[in-house]
């Protein structure tokens, strides 16, 4: 593997020092902010399947009203 400096990186969000493997690969928060920011990131999203054998969605809150009113195309809702 390559050489990692040995250097602590702080993180953005909250200060606290960031393991150099970890800047090295591109991070610049913490294991604990990035935790926080990818379940409020989650949180903004899901995956549905309109049927049984249906394929699956990925729903966003812009996207819900539009895709939702699709699901079944011989009643469209309004």
């Amino acid at each position: 593997m390559g050489q990692v400096k040995a250097t602590l990186c702080t993180c953005v969000e909250c200060g606290d020092d960031i393991d150099p493997r970890r800047v090295a690969i591109g991070y610049r928060v913490c294991l604990w902010c990035g935790e926080e920011a990818a379940t409020n990131a989650r949180k903004g999203w899901t995956v549905v399947q309109e049927y049984t054998k249906g394929n699956y969605q990925f729903i966003t809150p812009s996207s819900v009203h539009t895709t939702l009113k699709q699901t079944n195309p011989k009643n469209l809702r309004t």
